[in-house]
């Protein structure tokens, strides 16, 4: 398969390569954020846009879901969330004339870069069978030929409802309980190809698959591990907590493939020392570790941990929680203590001097906090190697108090609070309990198709009705070229959408566009305006309220598209839900909601409260675990890291600065040094070298898997970096084609876009 580079990728013909940069933010990130504030949306829009953003009273941030401090600053936004807010607040719209001036050949060639710039939907559209180009559709109709082609299946496992993150807590519970009234638990949503490897792991060891700490925990900790995540590009707030954090003693320990800007220096926008000053330096250490090799380094520490303990019995394990609050330890134990560290420092690539002066900081510290990304939960051994970070906080008591435990930190906005509402392929049983018995039906019992596995079961003709509330599954997706083909064998795709993007472009037989408000958005229904909730990675539960006027009167909230695809599809059969009621009025959603999911009791009282509220989290709060054994489980891991042939590379896919998830602001990524330009590969010198390429070169990356199948991204500049030694890096969702849908993640299926074999071909010259 070969992926050619899009025809209107523009600025890669004037693609410049500078050195990369030794802080992040600072007054280079306040004149890019307005800049493109003022770009998209105008001056006057965007400073009344921009001081409502993740304001208590204002609108969260359709970005990343890292949690509000109580005390906010009146600028409480980073630089990509005023992108984000910028993209979604744009004057640029998107009207049936342009679709009539375009048919989806002439779209085909173009990025994602240049159609999510075109601006918002403005009007429901539907391709019908045969057609070149989208033509405005009502509302009505819409729902009818979504209804029409849901109930002419054959059975309700036919179709697939896919979430992404940005949908609010009452979008969500809606549209689980719509997909499981239809008769199917076919939920995949994006956690699937992110975080889903957390989430399995952490259900299984203690008994909650959620971080356990809070905004205060990392403010108290005395040593924070950040791991596999760059959060000065992916979840800039968070420098300040690491900010305030280092202020209050701690010290912090980066592991990550690639040396990030964030991490080495953090100038604070929201203060004049960090516009002017030099800023505050956040990694005290930095451990460049080769991809898939974090297993390996926390199993050194364990071992590190458990010899200490044997020397010293009584000072370096937290006996009385290891025998009052676990399971498992002894074979977890008798399996640490013999681990090769031949193996250790293969797989991590670091000298065995660094791993000790690190596991000297972890003695030191009382109470530590682990972060992790994408970094840990992309690769084949993704769950073992989580499963060893809680072995390691479970050794000295890390889990349960305070200033210290586990942190994912996921990526879109409300991913979290969706799956808390129900979106999951393998739901709890008590809660289809509760969901039927609220609702007066039965929900399917047998559990739904993953992401990965709807990719299949559509390429195999066995889905053919396939709905999407948000997102760009297309571009988020694995092997870009297979999950095309799959899309295109759909009898109907339907994107419930903001903005245009390739999802728009790769159709099945039929197609609809249903326009939908944005956070940013007043959502207006007789009587007053409606508020949705979101979920923070913390478990924070609070309000968004919407003021701008609607980008067209022809948008639908989320809830109330949801609402009417129920009612045109379900008519008087299953749940008995109200669903006309629920669109005029979100109190009654959450009335709901709080018979339905625990934490969630008086729901419409507490989340206006200033703030919202915090869900339980039995781990955090009481140090309870809802296990099997009603405890933490220790586990004992095989070590495993990806093997590489000789002459190959591990690649890893990653975002640039100027972009959120799928998203693409911009062309630049000037924390790297790249700037007008995205087909860019991060190689080591010596790795070059060892090629006979130079820098700005030009390589077809190829990936190999053990299906056969060569699957090629084009035409590529190597950027020589200083990445670990056999490991090279580039952007998705252009890399994306080389990540084979069967290569995933054991236990969680999450594909495997941090450690893709491939090798490096010189690129035929071009005319």
């Amino acid at each position: 398969m070969t992926r050619k580079p899009p025809a209107e990728d523009p600025g890669d013909a004037r693609l410049r390569v500078g050195p990369p940069k030794e802080y992040a933010a600072g007054l280079p990130a306040v004149t890019s954020s307005l800049r493109h504030a003022g770009d998209q949306m105008g001056a006057r829009r965007s400073l009344l846009t921009l001081l409502r953003v993740n304001q208590k009273e204002g609108f969260d941030c359709p970005g990343c879901a890292w949690p509000e401090p109580d005390h906010r600053h009146r600028a409480e936004f980073c630089e990509n969330g005023a992108k984000a807010v910028a993209e979604e607040a744009t004057v640029r719209r998107v009207t049936p004339d342009f679709f009539a001036a375009h048919t989806l050949e002439d779209l085909l060639p173009r990025s994602d870069y240049w159609l999510g710039g075109q601006g918002r939907l403005t009007h429901p559209m539907y391709r019908p069978a045969g057609a070149d180009r989208y033509r405005p559709i009502s509302w009505d109709d819409a729902f009818a030929v979504i209804a029409r082609e849901l109930t002419d299946l054959d059975h309700p496992d036919q179709a697939a409802f896919y979430t992404s993150g940005r949908a609010s807590n009452e979008a969500a519970f809606l549209y689980q309980l719509f997909v499981r009234g239809f008769g199917t638990n076919n939920l995949p949503d994006c956690s699937n190809m992110c975080h889903e490897s957390s989430g399995a792991a952490l259900t299984e060891t203690i008994g909650i698959g959620k971080g356990s700490v809070s905004l205060e925990d990392l403010h108290r900790a005395d040593l924070i591990l950040v791991v596999g995540q760059n959060p000065g590009t992916n979840h800039p707030r968070m420098l300040s907590a690491l900010e305030r954090a280092k202020r209050r003693g701690a010290r912090v320990i980066a592991v990550n493939p690639l040396p990030e800007a964030g991490l080495l220096r953090f100038k604070n926008p929201q203060n004049a020392s960090g516009v002017i000053g030099s800023g505050t330096r956040l990694a005290d250490r930095f451990l460049q570790i080769r991809l898939g090799g974090d297993q390996a380094l926390f199993q050194a520490f364990n071992r590190l941990l458990l010899e200490a303990e044997d020397a010293s019995p009584g000072t370096c394990l937290d006996t009385a929680f290891i025998e009052r609050h676990t399971h498992g330890f002894e074979e977890f134990a008798e399996r640490a203590r013999t681990v090769p560290w031949d193996d250790i420092l293969r797989a991590t690539g670091l000298p065995e001097r660094e791993i000790r002066d690190a596991f000297d900081e972890v003695l030191r510290a009382e109470r530590i906090v682990v972060c992790w990304a994408m970094g840990l939960t992309q690769h084949r051994h993704s769950v073992p190697t989580i499963r060893d970070v809680v072995n390691f906080l479970l050794l000295r008591g890390n889990i349960g108090r305070p200033g210290a435990g586990l942190c994912p930190v996921r990526g879109h906005s409300n991913v979290q609070g969706d799956r808390t509402m129900g979106i999951h392929e393998k739901p709890d049983p008590a809660f289809l309990d509760r969901l039927g018995a609220e609702f007066a039906f039965t929900p399917p019992r047998l559990h739904g198709r993953d992401a990965v596995n709807t990719i299949r079961a559509m390429r195999d003709g066995e889905v053919k009705v396939f709905v999407a509330l948000g997102g760009n599954f297309v571009a988020a997706a694995p092997d870009t070229d297979l999950t095309e083909r799959a899309l295109r064998r759909c009898r109907l795709t339907v994107q419930i959408s903001t903005k245009l993007n390739r999802s728009h472009v790769i159709t099945g037989e039929q197609a609809l566009i249903l326009p939908c408000l944005g956070r940013t958005e007043a959502d207006l229904r007789p009587g007053s305006p409606q508020l949705v909730t979101v979920e923070d990675s913390m478990g924070m539960v609070h309000l968004s309220r919407g003021r701008l006027a609607p980008a067209s009167e022809h948008l639908l909230s989320e809830v109330a598209i949801v609402c009417r695809m129920a009612r045109a599809t379900l008519g008087d059969f299953g749940p008995a839900a109200p669903w006309e009621e629920f669109e005029a009025d979100y109190d009654r959603v959450r009335d709901r909601i709080a018979r339905v999911v625990p934490g969630f009791e008086d729901f419409n009282a507490r989340v206006r409260r200033p703030g919202g509220f915090a869900l339980p989290h039995p781990p955090r709060d009481e140090r309870r675990f809802t296990t099997a054994t009603g405890r933490a489980h220790f586990t004992a891991n095989p070590l495993e890291s990806p093997t590489v042939p000789p002459g190959r590379l591990l690649l890893q896919t990653l975002r640039s600065h100027d972009q959120y998830n799928t998203t693409v602001y911009g062309l630049d990524d000037r924390y790297r040094g790249i700037h007008q330009g995205r087909r860019v590969l991060f190689v080591h010198p010596d790795d070059l070298a060892e090629r006979g390429l130079s820098d700005g070169d030009t390589v077809d990356i190829v990936s190999e898997w053990d299906d056969g199948v060569e699957r090629r991204a084009p035409a590529f500049r190597v950027v020589p970096y200083p990445t670990p030694r056999g490991c090279c890096a580039a952007y998705f969702p252009e890399t994306n084609v080389l990540v084979p849908l069967d290569s995933t993640a054991a236990v969680s299926n999450t594909p495997t876009s941090k450690s893709v074999v491939v090798r490096l071909e010189r690129a035929p010259r071009t005319a």
